[in-house]
């Protein structure tokens, strides 16, 4: 049912460097080449008769190529994972074993492109020049704001599901622990009072799926405060949100927006001071998600709240985004989707829900372990359920 193992102790050095040499990923041929038949069938001269064909029909390339199930795990290095700036060859180990998770959670070959430029043309553009070799686009620690131009470009420009894991994973899985956080705290959705500290990749993508699930009270803090119609220090994306936010029209900083608040969603890194928590309602929610070191720690988030989820493996309820997006993307794939819609992110946050929920809900488990691998094969079938039913309307 899963792949846990138990970890008998300290993970060492050595171990990770050990694990790391040469990389972690390699190519395996699907045919054989072990006589002189092989070779002509496999290379010259019959895969001209693949190539002709394929000119002809460009179609076929989806079935007699990698490419219609091939993932682009592409990035820049700016924002990787707690390490910020790293450029795009330090960030390579973390593509490639975000390939590794791929092949392991949804049997989906994918190969890492790490693209030495920060301009948002450049990526846009080599991404799309690089098309024909890939089916999906899995974009990948690039630094905010940049990130949602250049997402929002590629989704208009190819014809191919295309996702930036950082914002769309994190908040699917963010609503998948939601779901059940307030199912068992008997609290409704549409009711909670959610302040959501971090306006980057994560925060606005989590705010986003939050608005699409019906949750009208949701507040975003940045660095310096309450995203608010009154501020005029917002950037286009932030001040959009003001519009869409922030029903009651607070001000302030943390302190204020967590008076009376059933839930507190931290992506940011900012520490919360424990006396704000004083102010949160009673059966309060936390999910303090900064890695490696979260908002809140969890024994001083269990004082105030009746469930706490964090990012880290190392303690309950842990927001991964492995439990969503290999299967978002072998379900898009499996669909033929051109998109992963918004409806398709919630499904998707449904099905993980759905698995811990039919497992018992309880303070510590609302959501699946992250090496589940009951979760990717969910995942995809609503999602491409939910793609082939809106294809159908």
């Amino acid at each position: 049912m899963t792949h846990e193992n138990a970890q008998p102790g300290p993970i060492t050095h050595e171990e990770i460097f050990t694990a790391h040499a040469g990389g972690k990923l390699s190519v395996i041929s699907k045919s054989p080449l072990a006589t002189r038949r092989d070779l002509s069938i496999a290379y010259t001269p019959g895969v001209a008769e693949v190539s002709r064909a394929v000119a002809a029909d460009p179609a076929m390339a989806n079935t007699h190529t990698w490419a219609g199930r091939l993932v682009a795990v592409v990035s820049d290095g700016s924002a990787v994972l707690g390490l910020g700036d790293i450029g795009p060859a330090a960030s390579l180990p973390v593509m490639e074993g975000k390939a590794a998770l791929f092949k392991t959670f949804a049997d989906l070959d994918s190969i890492p492109i790490v693209l030495d430029t920060q301009d948002v043309e450049e990526i846009v553009r080599t991404v799309k020049l690089l098309r024909p070799s890939f089916g999906a686009v899995n974009l990948e620690d690039i630094s905010a704001p940049r990130c949602f131009e250049i997402e929002k470009r590629l989704i208009e420009e190819l014809d191919i599901p295309v996702m930036h894991d950082d914002q769309h994973g994190t908040a699917v899985v963010v609503l998948a622990a939601l779901l059940n956080a307030a199912r068992l705290v008997g609290k409704d959705l549409e009711g909670l009072k959610v302040v959501i500290a971090g306006a980057g990749a994560a925060g606005i993508a989590i705010t986003e799926i939050l608005l699409t699930q019906g949750i009208p009270d949701v507040v975003l803090l940045d660095s310096r405060g309450i995203v608010s119609r009154e501020r005029e220090d917002l950037n286009a994306i932030k001040a959009d949100y003001a519009t869409r936010t922030n029903p009651r029209g607070l001000i302030g900083g943390p302190q204020d927006a967590l008076q009376g608040a059933d839930v507190f969603v931290g992506v940011s890194g900012g520490k919360i001071p424990e006396e704000y928590l004083t102010e949160l309602a009673d059966n309060a929610i936390i999910f303090a998600l900064a890695n490696p070191d979260p908002e809140i720690m969890p024994d001083v988030a269990a004082r105030y709240a009746t469930v706490v989820a964090t990012g880290r493996s190392d303690f309950p309820n842990q927001i991964n985004n492995v439990l969503a997006f290999p299967g978002i993307f072998r379900g898009a794939l499996d669909a033929g989707a051109r998109r992963i819609t918004p409806e398709m992110k919630v499904e998707a946050a449904k099905a993980i829900a759905g698995i811990a929920s039919a497992d018992g809900l309880t303070a510590d488990h609302i959501v699946p372990s992250a090496l589940d691998d009951r979760v990717a094969l969910a995942v995809a079938e609503a999602v491409a359920a939910c793609a082939s039913a809106k294809a159908t309307v």
